[in-house]
C-alpha cells in the first residue's frame, strides 16, 4: 500500500482506475497497491462500486481509463497469461449445478490446463480446507448455499492464483464457518499471496487484514493499515466507557456540561463519549465524576476499531 515502504515486486498494482456506464461514473479513479502477504479489506455501503472495482482488477470490466498491472506487467485483452495468476470469487459463485463438486471441480481443472496426474490431489486438498471434504461425491444442486460460497473458493484457489480477489466470502457461511474461512484467508495471506476481500463483516476484518480501502461512490476515500485507518484522528481524542452500578439519570446533564466531552451516548447503565486520550486529563475526569458522586463501577478507554472508523467517515448508505 502508499503507506508501507517495500523494496519486493507489487504483485498487483491498480493505477487510476476510472469505470462508467453511460453517465454514471461507478469507479472514480481508484489506486492501490499490493504486495506479498498483504490483504487488503475492501469496505463501504452497497453501490460504493466495490464490485465493479475487483471485476476491473481481474480484467472482467471495461475500464474508461486507467491500468491494472499483475506481476509488473500490464494486464490487457491480450495478456490471457496473466489470467492463471488471478484467482476471483463474486458474491454468488457460478455453478453448474447438476455436477457432483468433484466432477465440476474436474471441469475447472481441465480449463486451467492444470496436470491431470495431480487433479485429484488438488480437488482434495481444497475440498479439504474449504470444509467439503464430505460433499465431494453430491450434486451441487443439493447443497447450501454457504455450502455454494465454499465451493466458489475452492474453484478460485484451485489453480494457486498469486492474487486473490474474493467479493462478499463470507455471505452465507454459519459462525462456525466465518471461523474456518478467516484462518483459511490468514494461511493464504502467510503464503505470500495477495489478496482483497470485500465485506460487509467488519468485525471479522480487524482479524485477518494488514490493509483497509473504504469506498464511497465509486471513489476510495480512505486507505492505508488497518492500524492507520482506525486511528481517531490525530490521536489526541479516545472513546471511553463508563459503566454505572445503577442507574443515574442527572449523569447524561452532568458530562453534557464538561468541556471536551463529544459524541456522549447513554443506555441506562452504559455511556460512551469522546475526550482527551491524555491519561492526566482522564484521571482527572473521573475524580471529578467520583466528587459528584457519580457511581462508577467502570471506566474504561475504548480501542479503535474498524466498526467505529467506519462510522465515523459519515459515509451514507447509497442504496
Amino acid at each position: 500500500m502508499a503507506d508501507t515502504e517495500t523494496s519486493s515486486l507489487a504483485l498487483l498494482q491498480a493505477e487510476r482506475i476510472r469505470v462508467e456506464f453511460d453517465s454514471l461514473v461507478a469507479v472514480r479513479d481508484a489506486s492501490l497497491s499490493l504486495h506479498s502477504g498483504e490483504l487488503l479489506g475492501l469496505i463501504g455501503p452497497n453501490g460504493a462500486g466495490k464490485t465493479t472495482l475487483l471485476r476491473a482488477l481481474c480484467g472482467l470490466q471495461p475500464m474508461a481509463a486507467g491500468r491494472v498491472r499483475i506481476l509488473d506487467e500490464q494486464l490487457t485483452p491480450s495478456t490471457t497469461h496473466l489470467m492463471q495468476h488471478i484467482g476471483f470469487t463474486p458474491d454468488t459463485p457460478p455453478v453448474y449445478e447438476g455436477l457432483t463438486v468433484r466432477d465440476y471441480l474436474r471441469f475447472i481443472a481441465k480449463a486451467y490446463n492444470l496436470d491431470a496426474s495431480e487433479v485429484d490431489e488438488r480437488i482434495d486438498f481444497w475440498l479439504e480446507q474449504v470444509w467439503l471434504a464430505d460433499k465431494a461425491d453430491q450434486k451441487i444442486k443439493a447443497l447450501s448455499r454457504g455450502m455454494r460460497q465454499r465451493i466458489g473458493l475452492a474453484r478460485t484457489l484451485l489453480p494457486n492464483p498469486t492474487v486473490i480477489l474474493l467479493d462478499e466470502p463470507a455471505a452465507g457461511l454459519d459462525p462456525a464457518g466465518r471461523v474456518q474461512f478467516r484462518q483459511l484467508l490468514c494461511n493464504l495471506r502467510d503464503q505470500s499471496k495477495a489478496i482483497i476481500v470485500s465485506s460487509h463483516i467488519l468485525a471479522d476484518m480487524n482479524e485477518y487484514c494488514t490493509h483497509i480501502a473504504i469506498m464511497s461512490r465509486g471513489s476510495i476515500v480512505r486507505q492505508g493499515t488497518v492500524a492507520h485507518v482506525v486511528a481517531s484522528g490525530d490521536g489526541t481524542r479516545c472513546l471511553y466507557h463508563l459503566q454505572l452500578s445503577r442507574p443515574t439519570p442527572q449523569v447524561a446533564g452532568l458530562l453534557e456540561a464538561i468541556k471536551g466531552i463529544d459524541n456522549l451516548r447513554t443506555n441506562r447503565l452504559h455511556i460512551e463519549f469522546e475526550y482527551s486520550s491524555d491519561p492526566e486529563e482522564a484521571a482527572n475526569l473521573l475524580a471529578g465524576l467520583i466528587r459528584h458522586e457519580v457511581p462508577v463501577s467502570a471506566f474504561t478507554p475504548m480501542h479503535p476499531n474498524l466498526e467505529r472508523a467506519y462510522l465515523q467517515t459519515g459515509i451514507e448508505q447509497v442504496d
